[in-house]
């Protein structure tokens, strides 16, 4: 297997946008109607999904390792769908007719040699993650809501707490999806906001993007069940940081869900010996929906936590003012610090960018994984 030949021919292919998925879909459903079913009705996000997970192992191609508890996540959650290893070859042939259509005359025996090898790897540790999980955990968590409040200050975002019938595990920064039973075969991602609870209890931030949240914020509440997929990500976990690193930690408007999971964390940790700055920012102030529980917090822990609100474009805001990574930076280049960044994808692109501009290594960068 060669990495750069893998990195160059995906650069290629990449360069045709949305086209990549359609045909690789239209490909797998074609040839394979069987797998139709296992996919939402509308597929604009999961083609999204695609060139987003292809991306993520292409990126780390030099050292599978390092992607190997992202693809053992995908293999785990992928057993919502009822995927079976027989279905793998199937993938594995589109995969490989949509790069052979894209790269033309490039698609020589060795880059076909390479990506063979490549999606052989990748599939065959989805596959063991599987086979594994099967013998410990459901495909899928079945949950009930048991609390909703609809918050923020356009009223488009709702606190959904969820009991589930078994105990579900996660770690503080891992995501799931949820399916509801309005909109089946539509997965949405959603990080707890806090860590697991004696109670069971999951309580999870929903802001008004696209047909599941519309659901989860406008038409449910007290009693509407779900279905939960297993927990994934690993890299806004503290496990992915160096034992006792001080953190700063940058959320805009629901992304604040994991960060507030990991200083609750935190906050039960005996002498964690960490010191954490969050920055908490949105649009409006009425948009800080989470800020009065995030002060609590901070009182509470004020040796170490430190809470900065940040508005961008509410002129009556007496406090910090601009874009959320624009205020991180301006204090300084965070010698010593971890960063989590967590929000819509262009906040995190530009934070960032803003941080390494002011001196912090990419590599103490951290970002959701792409999703598939």
């Amino acid at each position: 297997m060669d990495p750069h030949l893998l990195r160059t021919s995906w650069a290629r292919v990449a360069q045709y946008g949305e086209q990549v998925p359609l045909y690789f879909y239209s490909h797998l459903f074609l040839s394979h109607p069987e797998v139709r079913p296992m996919f939402p009705p509308s597929m604009a996000a999961q083609r999204d999904r695609l060139v987003a997970a292809l991306g993520a192992v292409v990126a780390n191609v030099d050292d599978l390792g390092a992607a190997v508890p992202f693809l053992q996540g995908l293999g785990r959650d992928h057993r919502k769908f009822a995927v079976e290893p027989g279905h793998y070859p199937a993938v594995g042939a589109s995969l490989l007719a949509t790069l052979e259509h894209f790269l033309g005359p490039d698609w020589t025996p060795p880059v076909a040699e390479s990506w063979t090898e490549a999606y052989g790897i990748v599939s065959q540790v989805m596959i063991d993650a599987a086979d594994e999980a099967r013998l410990t955990t459901p495909p899928w968590w079945d949950a009930e809501i048991v609390a909703h409040e609809v918050v923020g200050g356009r009223r488009d975002i709702a606190r959904v707490t969820i009991a589930t019938r078994q105990q579900y595990p996660y770690t503080a920064g891992q995501s799931f999806t949820l399916e509801t039973a309005m909109a089946p075969a539509r997965w949405r991602f959603y990080t707890p906001a806090h860590p697991p609870r004696n109670d069971g209890l999951i309580e999870l931030h929903v802001k008004l993007v696209g047909a599941v949240s519309w659901q989860l914020v406008n038409v449910m509440g007290v009693g509407d069940r779900l279905r939960l997929g297993p927990p994934v990500g690993h890299q806004l976990t503290l496990a992915s940081t160096a034992p006792g690193s001080d953190l700063l930690l940058i959320g805009g408007s629901t992304g604040v869900a994991p960060l507030r999971a990991i200083v609750e964390e935190l906050a039960v940790t005996p002498d964690h010996g960490r010191r954490v700055t969050l920055y908490y920012g949105a649009r409006i102030a009425g948009d800080l929906y989470d800020l009065p529980r995030l002060r609590d917090l901070a009182e509470r822990n004020q040796g170490w936590l430190n809470v900065v609100p940040v508005v961008s474009d509410d002129y009556a805001w007496e406090g910090e003012r601009g874009n959320v990574g624009d205020v991180a930076a301006a204090r300084g280049a965070w010698p010593g610090h971890e960063v989590f960044i967590v929000g819509s994808a262009g906040m995190c692109d530009h934070a960032a960018a803003r941080l390494k501009e002011a001196g912090v290594v990419p590599g103490a960068i951290h970002l959701e994984e792409s999703q598939p």
